[in-house]
This record gives C-alpha cells, sequence and structure tokens, in this order.
C-alpha cells in the first residue's frame, strides 16, 4: 500500500460484527432475572449514541451502570469477541498484516478488549486508540478514564489531531462518530461501513457506502487477493430457499436478494441484468431468453436434485457453471417413498378421511403389508438406489429399469424394459429425470399394461405421467391407488390455487411437491450448493458441476490463477501458452478438461500478469470467458 494512505478503523460493528458492551452485558447480566430489559436498554442506549441523538459520554455513562461488570469478565469477553470478526476483515487479514504501518484502530470502545483482539491481525498496539476502564480494589467497572478524550464528544477527531498523521486519512466505521472525523477536515474520506449494521442517517453522511473491507479495498486498488470484490457480486435467491444458505452467502460478502416465489420469464429477464449468482428450485426456469439478458451471470445453483429448467446449452455456451444438490434430498424423498407405498397398501389416507367425517370402518379389506410384494423402481439413480435397499430390508422383492446400465443393490433385479416392469410389480415408483423424453413416460398405454389393482407413485417430474390417463385408471378401478408429489402445472407460490382432475379420487395422495422438503434435507442442500458455487468462484474448482468440464484443483499457494473457458476447438491451449511464453509469464500447474462443447483450462503462473497479457488471453478466438482469481 501507498505510503500516503491511512486507514483509522472503527472496531464496534465494523472490525467486529458487534458491540462489545452488548456482549459484555450479556456476560454480566447472566443471571439477572431483569437481564433481557436490560439487554434491550443498552442497546437502545448504543443505538441513540451512534445515531448522535444522545451525547456519547451520555451513553457511555448510562451502559456502564447498567452493566455492573468486572475485570475477570474481559476475559470471556475476548474470547467471544474473537469469534466475532467481521467476515471481511478475516477474508483480508494478510493485507491488514502487510500494512499494519499505515492502519489505526480508533474506537470509543476500551482497549482492555480491542488490543487482544486486533493483535491477531498485526495490528499494533500503539496504533490502537480507545478508552480505559478504571476498577476498584475488587475489580468491579467503576467508571472509565476520563481525561482521555475518546470518551468525550468529538473525541475521535481530537485524537487524531494529537496523533498528527501524514498523508491521505480514510476513515472506516458504522457510527456518526466516524462521520465527526470528516465533519472536523481531518479525513479524505468517510467509509460508512454497512456488513454488520446499516445506520441510514450515518450513510447519508458517506462518501461511500461500503458493506464490506473488499469494496474498500477494490475501489481504492488495493484488493490483491481478490481480481474483483466480493462485495460487487449480487445473488438473486428465488423459491424460498433455507435460511442457511442466504447466511452462507452473505457471509462470503456478497450482496443477496431473497425472493420467496418463483419468477416467471418476464420478470425474470428483467431482474436477472446485473445478477452475477442465480439460485432456484424447481419452479422457475431459465430460458435462452432469460439468459440473453443475463449480462453478468457467473453461476446458477439449483438448490434440487433436477436442473432440467435450466437451458445447460445455452449455459455452456455463455461460460455460466451450473451446480445442483444430487445427493442432499435423498433420504428424504425414499422415506416419503415407502411411508406412501405403506398409506396406499393399507389404504390409510381414506380409513382417516373417513374417521374426520365420523365414519367408522375397521374392514381389513383391500388392506395388504408389503412385505412379500413386488416394487417396481423406474429410474436407478441416487433415489432408486437407496429405495431399492431400503425396501429389501423390509421385505419387498425389488424390480427396476433404468436406460443407463446400473449396478443392482443387494438382490434387485434389473428388468430388460419399462413394459415388463409394469407388468410385474405390484407397486411402480417412478424416479425419473426431466429430460423431455421422459414426457408422459406412462401414458394411458403403459399404465393399462400395469397389473390390475398396482399402486403408482410420482415423486420425480409432473410430466412423466399422463394425468388424464392416470385419472381414468383410478376410476375404472384398474389401479387401487397412487400418490402424485409433482405435477404438469404446479402454483408458483402459496397464494395460488391448486388445480388437477386427481382432486377428490379415493386412495389417492397428492402433495405439494414437497418431496425433498424436509429441514434435514433443506439443510443439506442450503449448505452444498452455495459451498460449490463460491469454491467455483474462489478458486475455478468445477467439481459436480452439471455443466461444465469437472476439475478438482490443487491448494493454490504462492501463484495467480487464470481461467480459460472456451469453445471446444483444437489449438486454443497451444495460443494460451504461447500468449504468456511472450510475456515470460512460467506456469506452475496447468490443467484442462473438455467435453463436447466447451473447454476449461486453468493456469497457475508465479508472477504478476501484466494487462497487456489478459487482454491477449480475453482475445483467443473461441473464448466464451476469462477470469483472474489472484
Amino acid at each position: 500500500m501507498s505510503q500516503t494512505k491511512k486507514f483509522i478503523i472503527d472496531f464496534d460493528s465494523t472490525f467486529t460484527q458487534v458491540e462489545a458492551l452488548d456482549i459484555l452485558g450479556e456476560i454480566s447480566l447472566s443471571g439477572d432475572p431483569k437481564a433481557e430489559e436490560k439487554l434491550q436498554a443498552i442497546k437502545d442506549i448504543t443505538d441513540k449514541g451512534m445515531e448522535g441523538s444522545v451525547t456519547f459520554r451520555e451513553s457511555l455513562e448510562l451502559r456502564l451502570d447498567i452493566l455492573k461488570a468486572n475485570k475477570a469478565q474481559i476475559s470471556d469477553l475476548i474470547d467471544a469477541l474473537k469469534k466475532k470478526v467481521s467476515k471481511s476483515f478475516e477474508r483480508n487479514k494478510e493485507f491488514l498484516q502487510e500494512n499494519a504501518d499505515d492502519i489505526f484502530i480508533i474506537s470509543n470502545g476500551f482497549k482492555d478488549f480491542i488490543i487482544p483482539i486486533v493483535a491477531d491481525y498485526g495490528i499494533k498496539k500503539e496504533n490502537v486508540f480507545a478508552n480505559e476502564f478504571v476498577y476498584d480494589e475488587s475489580g468491579k467497572i467503576v467508571d472509565f478514564n476520563r481525561d482521555n478524550p475518546l470518551s468525550k464528544n468529538n473525541g475521535k477527531a481530537e485524537t487524531i489531531k494529537k496523533i498528527n498523521l501524514e498523508g491521505d486519512i480514510y476513515v472506516i466505521g458504522d457510527g456518526y462518530t466516524d462521520y465527526e472525523i470528516k465533519a472536523s477536515g481531518l479525513a479524505n474520506k468517510f467509509y460508512a461501513f454497512t456488513e454488520n449494521v446499516h445506520r441510514p442517517k450515518v450513510a447519508s453522511q458517506a462518501d461511500h457506502v461500503a458493506p464490506s473491507l473488499d469494496e474498500i479495498l477494490y475501489i481504492n486498488k488495493l484488493n490483491t487477493k481478490f481480481s474483483y470484490p466480493k462485495s460487487r457480486i449480487k445473488v438473486l435467491l428465488l423459491e424460498n430457499v433455507h435460511p442457511i444458505g442466504v447466511e452462507l452467502l452473505k457471509e462470503e460478502g456478497y450482496q443477496v436478494e431473497v425472493v420467496s416465489s418463483a419468477m416467471s420469464e418476464e420478470e425474470l429477464c428483467e431482474k436477472i441484468q446485473n445478477v452475477s449468482i442465480l439460485g432456484i428450485r424447481s419452479k422457475t426456469n431459465v430460458t435462452k431468453k432469460v439468459l440473453e439478458n443475463a449480462n453478468r451471470l457467473i453461476a446458477i445453483g439449483a438448490f434440487c436434485i433436477g436442473t432440467n429448467q435450466i437451458d445447460l446449452e445455452t449455459c455452456q455456451e455463455k461460460g455460466i457453471a451450473v451446480f445442483n444438490a444430487p445427493f442432499s434430498n435423498t433420504r428424504s424423498v425414499v422415506e416419503m417413498a415407502i411411508a406412501e407405498i405403506i398409506f396406499l397398501m393399507r389404504g390409510f389416507f381414506d380409513k382417516s378421511v373417513n374417521m374426520h367425517q365420523g365414519k367408522w370402518d375397521k374392514s381389513a379389506s383391500g388392506s395388504f403389508e408389503i412385505r412379500g410384494k413386488k416394487l417396481g423402481i423406474v429410474g436407478y439413480g441416487n433415489i432408486g438406489a437407496q429405495l431399492s435397499v431400503l425396501a429389501e430390508n423390509m421385505g419387498m422383492n425389488v424390480f427396476y429399469y433404468d436406460v443407463i446400465e446400473k449396478l443392482a443393490l443387494g438382490n434387485a433385479t434389473k428388468l430388460d424394459s419399462l413394459d415388463q416392469l409394469l407388468e410385474t410389480c405390484d407397486i411402480v415408483s417412478l424416479h425419473v429425470d426431466g429430460r423431455k423424453d421422459n414426457n408422459c413416460l406412462l401414458d394411458k398405454k403403459r399404465i393399462q399394461k400395469m397389473k390390475k389393482g398396482a399402486i403408482l407413485v410420482n415423486l420425480s417430474r409432473g410430466h412423466v405421467v399422463e394425468i388424464e390417463a392416470l385419472k381414468e385408471a383410478m376410476e375404472s378401478g384398474h389401479l387401487r391407488g397412487c400418490a402424485v408429489d409433482v405435477f404438469p402445472e404446479e402454483p408458483k407460490n402459496n397464494s395460488e390455487p391448486f388445480v388437477s382432475e386427481l382432486i377428490g379420487l379415493p386412495n389417492t395422495i397428492l402433495t405439494p411437491h414437497i418431496g425433498g422438503s424436509t429441514l434435514e434435507a433443506q439443510e443439506n442442500i442450503a449448505r452444498f450448493v452455495p459451498g460449490k458455487i463460491m469454491e467455483y468462484i474462489n478458486t475455478g474448482n468445477t467439481f459436480n458441476s452439471v455443466n461444465f468440464p469437472n476439475i478438482q484443483l490443487p491448494f493454490l499457494k504462492d501463484a495467480h490463477r487464470l481461467i480459460h473457458i472456451h469453445q471446444n476447438e483444437p489449438g486454443v491451449l497451444a495460443k494460451i501458452n504461447q500468449i504468456l511464453a511472450n510475456f515470460e509469464i512460467n506456469i506452475v500447474g496447468q490443467y484442462l478438461k473438455t467435453n463436447e462443447k466447451i473447454g476449461y483450462v486453468i493456469t497457475d503462473i508465479d508472477k504478476a500478469y501484466s494487462s497487456d497479457a489478459i487482454e491477449a488471453l480475453k482475445t483467443i478466438p473461441g473464448t466464451i470467458r476469462f477470469r483472474m482469481l489472484y
């Protein structure tokens, strides 16, 4: 960093995610019957002080009086604060350590806990300016050093005058006292830091509203770790993605917008224009038209198993990586299939409805165990295979059919055709994907091939079964039961009505596409998909991508990583290497993988790259997208 730039950083809610005195209150008031009321009072006083509506000294006096803390509790506070350092400061720890001479902490907090926290980030003790507690003989906090200018109004400005810093001074903070430094004419710029808390009154006075430290370093051309700040990566999450997924992406430093419902093609075309990462579930269709409007899209996360709602080919052509969660909800879907098979075989659903209507039917007629029955599984992927294992353990005879050769698990029997399976089995459970070839896979002709009195379970895709034909088979008695979780047309959100020809049929279980909707499954998906997207953005790793060549990359150390996505045509790798040779850039490691459409090259180099070299790499014929990571 240029020696003319000095950064003054606030501590509470800036360097850390929290207000330290709020946390000290939670420690010191533990066991107090009025703890909740007192903690809320401390927070209210803190906010008023930060916004400038009460004087700082007054807010400090009021909070310490409520806290009733002691010296022994400061150690517990330090332990708690070390776990609450702001994520973007953690990400840029190396920057803080390398530029320790030019970084100052000026805070209205207290040295007692600030110095041990910031020391881990290389910040010098002599560069920390803060208040000091006054203790009595027993170690109780009874006051603060009232001679310290930071205990008074406008104390930060007065402190900076005494330090007499030279060069450009940039202030990073979340409170009104930080703005006062700029207002006093002692700083070149004030950055309102909003990663942890957004105070509108403070932000309105700022030269720049900064959602993270990454953003500040980027606009000052100091961000050496990432070629593009994470704070500028916009994420759009649709269809009630689990909060864990939302939080993980926010913690990474991205700007995250959450929409509870799906979007139409027109809505998404408008919304996606400045989005870098899109997260969807099964109801949102990412069409060619949508992708033509996606000017900045890097990756799509399908928070589900299927990806047929996404135009994968166009994503490839535009260099957009797509990730899904192929295993995360497997158990949930399988348990639902088992439950529905038992319910249908026993007639539980109709008996329950009758009971709610006051009808008592204790007859065993039409009620069967599943043990010894023949289960036919159509689609022997992750879900079909696990269903096979659990069903066999429950005493069922398992048969399966798949267009791809799959190894039988346990004593399952592979059948040569779908028709053979339909004619053989008492229960048919569908677990195929949503490809066009599977449209009306079970049409009227095939449903008629099923054994009379058989039951059908569809937890795959709505268009796989011809609904009118299924209705006829149920009404005629050819089938004795069915369970359907997916439909050709589904409501976009919970407020839209559900319409289906299957409503009201006997021994028919209808569920609102909830096969994978358990807390466990949604949490697994919410952790898995963001993890893969962040790994791709941070390292270039494409392992588990459904449309990119899969590359598992080694850990990068002491090198720069260049990513080149191109049309799969001969000679591209040679051109990349020739350009690097022309600029005398040595290759540390290189990884290439292709599929039928695109090539994916990762090149690690051991020296800083020039802008001319980068431009040359970007203009290689056939280039789809080029990224620099470090």
